[in-house]
């Protein structure tokens, strides 16, 4: 699996999480890309597994992406609800990459992240610029 991959299955797994509601604001992400536009996240990742080098703990607790609503509320998005075998290969995937790459597991899951916000926004703007030249309906 490539790394476009990757970050097209991750995109499709946490666009799946929404709707979300922050608990304190009560504001509402109906979106991944709402989400990404209007959180700030928090570094880094949290991944029990990959942080202990535990890759074959069945089932894996899953990551966390943490980011702060407008209000200052903690946000979190995780990836315990991801099938098992998603989770296991793509647990395996990062832990292949990172030693290729010569990174720590956990700064490849930041990368991830990153880019996964990346390919949202990109989306995002590519959508607008889209409908930016095909002028007014009507």
């Amino acid at each position: 699996m490539t790394e476009q991959e990757v970050i097209r299955t991750l995109r499709e797994f946490y666009e799946g999480l929404f709707p979300k509601d922050c608990a304190n604001c009560g504001r509402r992400f109906a979106t991944l890309r709402d989400y990404v536009l209007a959180t700030q996240p928090l570094w880094p990742s949290v991944a029990p597994h990959v942080e202990l080098g535990n890759y074959e703990t069945s089932p894996p607790v899953g990551g966390l992406a943490m980011a702060n609503c407008v209000c200052g509320n903690t946000l979190a998005l995780s990836s315990s609800e991801m099938p098992l075998a998603q989770t296991q290969f793509l647990l395996e995937w990062i832990r292949t990459e990172a030693a290729r790459r010569s990174l720590k597991p956990t700064e490849m899951l930041d990368h991830l992240r990153k880019e996964v916000r990346r390919l949202v926004l990109a989306d995002s703007t590519g959508k607008a610029a889209a409908e930016a030249d095909e002028g007014p309906p009507g």
